[in-house]
């Protein structure tokens, strides 16, 4: 997903300092959003480590985030599991 000329970044609560300019970058460089199946207009966007869940208005294109997680370690990367002998 790739938003031009980037709305500002509404939040619903106090985020740590930063995190609605990393969300905004995100956005202008493509990040991979998923869509909500079950909410209109609702998406999750993931950075390498984070996945925000924001909404984006229909009619204003208004970015509102929601919240925010890590990421879970994708499996098919993971270092081996080491064995002890």
């Amino acid at each position: 997903m790739r938003l031009e000329n980037m709305p500002k970044i509404e939040t619903l609560r106090s985020y740590p300092w930063g995190t609605a300019d990393r969300l905004s970058q995100l956005l202008a460089l493509g990040a991979t959003a998923r869509p909500d199946p079950r909410r209109e207009g609702f998406y999750e966007i993931e950075s390498d480590s984070e996945v925000y869940y924001v909404h984006i208005s229909p009619l204003n294109g208004r970015v509102l985030l929601i919240g925010i997680w890590q990421k879970p370690a994708d499996p098919c990367h993971a270092e081996p599991a080491h064995q002890a002998a």
